[in-house]
């Protein structure tokens, strides 16, 4: 079924796209659920990220819980839920014993020892899991594969009440689904009902919130746009939002190609780049590439409910194991955001902007706040965005108001400022890379 879409993506780009929206999901897709880091090391992860990104965590699945399989730790900020996860030595839960027919101690049972320890050599720090809850993991497992999906784990029943189930989304990044028997116990303070069953809660003496709220959107970077694109709208029926070719966010050194894909909702928005060649400097797209050994998440966007108090408290520890920031812009990018936006923006915060380096555009709809942070990890591959969204406030059939997705759209007019930003950031890895040979 993927297949049969393959001719129909023909990127027109940004100022001839239309957008529509055909209600076409072949599944019902509530939100983003949790997105899953593998790492070697979970329990430092975890602490970088919280402290990072004031993000507490609140519950966690290791020795101290009886899980010999995998150390995960859960840091939750509003219905933004990260988890972190690292194998223990595979020698502690054989899987062969036939005395032992529930010998699976995980509380992610689809964790596989060989392949987390395959993933942290290939990619580094990343996403192995961007997660969806669904009305049904079995109904949206089978439809997916039916409909062209890679399966990666079968669906999964945990303690009769939560199902999960993985497909492959692109390289080693899976599409996990999750769905609950009874959703009474969603807001429940209790992670083994609210989330998922084995976890059990951490309280912090140390509470953090610097006001992210919850995951816009998950970027991939894939070697093949329109083949990527077409396996994921086959599997999962979801409709194009927006696009982007290189003239339309390039710069004079590089570019990219990019297709944002959404659900009926329009609020589980899925984001993919491909390279572009031919151009001065290589695609930082393909730079990507070359360092995660194959596609994979290039970034995750935040929102935040108040971007200024968020990024002064990640730029207070940006220098002491927190995150670092791209270059801010030139002070004339500040002159033009008044003439852009200054009927959204008061004066004192386009100031606040300069200051803490945040950018701003808008699109016929809203206005969108946005911020990039260097990669997390040693290599120049997965990164953080921090967001804000203001207008396109819409009331729902039941009197509650609500933002609609995307709106502000996604920083079109910054993507040359961000492309500058990260060729001059990557000039100075270049520059370091060719004198250290000269010099020996």
């Amino acid at each position: 079924m993927g297949q049969e879409n393959d001719s129909q993506l023909n990127l027109v780009g940004f100022s001839k796209f239309v957008r529509s929206n055909p209600r076409s999901d072949r599944f019902k897709v509530h939100r983003f659920h949790h997105v899953e880091f593998w790492c070697t090391d979970a329990t430092n992860s975890a602490l970088r990220f919280s402290w990072g990104l004031g993000m507490p965590m609140v519950a966690k699945s290791d020795l101290s819980t009886g899980n010999q399989t995998h150390a995960s730790y859960l840091l939750r900020s509003g219905d933004l839920n990260f988890l972190f996860t690292a194998p223990y030595s595979p020698t502690l839960t054989p899987t062969d014993d036939p005395t032992r027919p529930n010998n699976s101690t995980a509380s992610i049972p689809t964790l596989d020892h060989s392949a987390s320890r395959d993933f942290s050599s290939r990619h580094g720090l990343g996403v192995r899991a961007v997660a969806v809850q669904v009305d049904d993991a079995v109904s949206a497992f089978t439809t997916s594969v039916a409909h062209g999906a890679k399966p990666s784990a079968p669906p999964i029943l945990l303690d009769n009440r939560v199902t999960i189930a993985e497909v492959q989304l692109y390289g080693d990044v899976v599409l996990r689904y999750v769905s609950y028997s009874n959703s009474s116990h969603v807001s429940d303070s209790n992670p083994d009902l609210w989330f998922l069953p084995g976890f059990e809660a951490v309280t912090s003496s140390f509470p953090l919130d610097f006001g992210l709220r919850r995951l816009d959107h998950a970027v991939g970077n894939v070697e093949d746009l329109k083949s990527a694109v077409s396996y994921l709208k086959g599997f999962t029926g979801f409709h194009e939002f927006a696009e982007f070719t290189a003239e339309d966010v390039g710069t004079s050194e590089s570019g990219l190609n990019s297709v944002v894909l959404a659900n009926n909702e329009e609020m589980v928005l899925f984001p993919m780049n491909e390279p572009v060649y031919g151009t001065k400097r290589k695609s930082q797209i393909q730079t990507y590439l070359e360092h995660n050994e194959g596609a994979g998440v290039q970034h995750l966007a935040l929102v935040s409910e108040d971007i200024f108090k968020t990024l002064r408290e990640m730029r207070s520890r940006s220098g002491i194991g927190g995150f670092q920031f791209m270059p801010s812009p030139p002070p004339t990018y500040y002159r033009n955001v008044k003439k852009r936006a200054g009927d959204v923006l008061t004066d004192d915060q386009i100031k606040e902007c300069e200051e803490l380096g945040i950018l701003v555009d808008r699109d016929d709809q809203g206005t969108l706040l946005q911020i990039f942070t260097k990669p997390v990890g040693d290599r120049p591959t997965i990164f953080v965005e921090i967001i804000q969204r203001v207008g396109c406030m819409l009331k729902d059939e039941e009197g509650k108001v609500h933002q609609k997705g995307g709106c502000g759209g996604f920083g079109k007019g910054n993507f040359s400022e961000l492309f500058k930003s990260i060729e001059e950031y990557e000039k100075t890895l270049e520059a370091r890379q060719i004198a250290e040979p000269a010099a020996a």
